[in-house]
């Protein structure tokens, strides 16, 4: 997967549970997952994260299912 779809994923995940990055931060402080607001932003912004992180981040939101034919 491409940086930029994997970003696209992840944001549009985000928006669909209504999530922001205060949010995101917090739901991954709960899996034990220690992000700054900045390094989150950062890390999306680029779509330069690694597979722990994409999959960490999802958990977190509680995705369960990706539809990638909506890429």
């Amino acid at each position: 997967m491409r940086d930029e779809n994997a970003k696209r994923l992840l944001r549009s995940e985000m928006v669909r549970r209504g999530i922001d990055y205060d949010g995101l931060r917090d739901r991954l402080a709960e899996i034990g997952v220690e992000e700054t607001n900045a390094s989150l932003r950062n890390k999306v912004s680029r779509g330069s994260f690694t597979a722990d992180f994409f999959l960490n981040a999802l958990t977190a939101m509680g995705v369960t299912n990706l539809r990638l034919d909506e890429l």
